[in-house]
């Protein structure tokens, strides 16, 4: 698949002066200046966190209100339900809140909502159920924000609302009697971009102030909020940044029985990054919602006997085993059924539907078919009377206002910018379809539906050294905003020693000015003849090690090549 290249820009007079006062490579000064951090002591707070450097929680609009109704609580022995979303966010949430207050208090229980009986956010389930066993207090987690009606009928039940999220919200606000999200409009909490666990650990941080205690009163559950963050793909920056750093840490060095089961399961050998949290340890946990209950991954993060944690994993591990299988085989369908319509072949949308997909996977098949194909996607399946699916988006393109503009043939719609759910009538898929593709087609850029492959910098090889990468280590935890470096390295030949492997993937052995590198491109095997030609190409990578027979080297990660416009004078 053809893909653009971007190359990214910097201030070069802010470039030379960073140089100046860090001493450290040049390549890597311009990234941080990409960055932001383009002064002394931005860069030291970057390389070197610290978690006095988090906000006080009560610069958080309503953090009074919120810790004062808890305490209230606590004082008059009200029961108290915590509430949160199936997904990986929300059962960390969960689990920390949940054992925070248990820690303080015992008139505490956690409920998480059925994904298909009871859908997504605050339910009437849960209200009803918080009524019945007699619950007059619910601090949400992850949700509540857009729960205008339901939290309006829990206050006419005489259920009190707490509300901590991190969505963006409406115009109206549900009436809660306190609600957590620095996304307000008249909240000055600093930092707007935490997750859900990330508010609830506010709150934690607050009361544990309140009441004195100690600081590790819940620093404890830091492990669980860097796997909030990395699974909610929220911004790597500021506090989310200080967050995961230390809750990496505690991953690595201590972790809650269950996440520990987890790595067991996973065959964990060695310390993991945020990568690895993101593949192995988030589809585990969303699984468990996915495929069955995610209840399960709650009472895993909270189970303190580490024989009974495994067992919660292995239960866990078997949701995630069905999820790739159904993955899979409805990837698989899904890519027939396209290749059998030679109509859409040249549509710039992609919609497929069939009547038994498990409707907990058809995001995930979205997404693999934008790999495949690249346009906006939606993938449909039957439930019960009703037709719903997911969607997804190419780079840049709102697909919410795409969806939006086809609400006439939806019973109901919701998302954002790149990803977004809707149910529709069985009888309008064909018309759903038609319009989406219009509407798409008339509103899209070309070059939106060509992969974009954002490069960081320009590099010599004899720049790629054992010291250049340490300090590229120390640029963990990665993740959006905050990205792993990208380079491009220019005029570069091949040694004659780069070979196909395993029939999809290249070795490659390249040199640039008699330095030569290693690299592996992963299903790159079709672009193989480029290298015969002998010409100089330029190539697009990340930087990694590679472990062979005991030895570790440095390796290129090939992300794409092609053949350079101008073949330097040197070869």
């Amino acid at each position: 698949m053809q893909k653009r290249w971007k190359i990214l820009s910097a201030n070069e007079t802010k470039v030379e002066a960073l140089h100046a006062s860090l001493k450290i490579n040049q390549t890597l000064c311009r990234i941080l200046v990409q960055r932001g951090l383009d002064d002394f002591e931005l860069v030291k707070k970057y390389f070197r966190p610290q978690l006095s450097d988090l906000h006080s929680p009560w610069l958080m609009k309503d953090m009074n209100k919120a810790v004062d109704r808890i305490l209230k609580a606590f004082e008059q022995q009200e029961k108290i339900l915590v509430f949160g979303d199936y997904d990986v966010d929300g059962t960390t949430s969960v689990a920390c809140m949940y054992q925070f207050i248990q820690s303080i208090y015992n008139r505490v229980e956690f409920y998480i909502p059925h994904r298909y009986r009871e859908g997504y956010g605050v339910s009437k389930a849960g209200i009803d159920f918080a009524k019945e066993h007699e619950m007059s207090l619910i601090i949400s987690l992850d949700c509540g924000i857009k729960s205008v009606e339901l939290i309006a009928y829990a206050k006419q039940l005489g259920i009190d609302f707490i509300v901590c999220d991190h969505h963006l919200p409406d115009k109206i606000l549900p009436p809660a009697v306190a609600i957590l999200n620095a996304k307000q409009i008249d909240c000055h909490y600093p930092y707007k971009e935490l997750c859900g666990c990330g508010v609830g650990f506010k709150l934690a941080a607050a009361i544990s102030e309140k009441l004195k205690l100690p600081e590790e009163s819940y620093l404890k559950y830091l492990d669980l909020v860097a796997v909030a963050i990395a699974a909610d793909i929220v911004p790597m920056t500021g506090e989310n940044r200080i967050l995961a750093y230390y809750g990496l840490k505690k991953v690595n060095q201590n972790p809650c029985p269950g996440i520990n089961a987890i790595m067991q399961l996973a065959g964990v050998q060695k310390q993991i990054s945020i990568t690895n949290v993101v593949f192995m340890i988030a589809p585990r946990v969303n699984a468990a919602g996915r495929m069955d209950d995610a209840r399960k991954a709650v009472q895993l993060f909270i189970e303190q006997d580490p024989q009974k944690a495994i067992e919660f994993a292995e239960m866990l591990h078997h949701d995630n085993s069905d999820r790739k299988e159904a993955d899979s085989n409805i990837t698989e369908e899904a890519l027939e059924i396209i290749l059998s319509n030679t109509d859409t072949i040249h549509n710039k949308t992609t919609v497929v539907y069939k009547e038994n997909w498990h409707k907990g996977v058809v995001g995930i098949v979205a997404s693999r078919l934008i790999e495949k194909y690249y346009r906006p996607t939606v993938v449909l399946t039957k439930s019960g009377d009703i037709v719903g699916g997911s969607a997804r988006s190419v780079a840049g393109f709102n697909l919410y206002e795409a969806i939006h503009a086809c609400r006439d043939l939806l019973i109901g719609y919701g998302g954002h910018f790149a990803a977004a759910g809707m149910t529709l009538l069985p009888e309008n898929v064909e018309a759903f379809k038609a319009a989406f593709e219009k509407v798409v087609s008339e509103t899209i850029a070309e070059e939106l539906l060509i992969p974009e492959i954002v490069i960081d910098a320009s590099i010599q090889f004899k720049e790629i050294t054992a010291a250049f990468y340490q300090i590229l280590l120390q640029m963990e935890p990665i993740g959006p905003e905050n990205m792993r470096p990208v380079f491009i390295a220019r005029n570069v030949r091949d040694h004659g020693f780069s070979k196909i492997v395993k029939e999809a993937h290249i070795r490659f052995v390249l040199k640039q000015n008699n330095i030569s590198l290693t690299g592996i491109g992963f299903n790159m095997a079709d672009k193989f003849p480029l290298l015969q030609m002998n010409h100089p190409l330029d190539i697009v990578f990340t930087i990694d090690e590679n472990e062979w027979n005991g030895n570790t080297n440095l390796q290129l990660k090939m992300i794409d090549f092609k053949l350079s416009e101008m073949v330097n004078p040197q070869f």
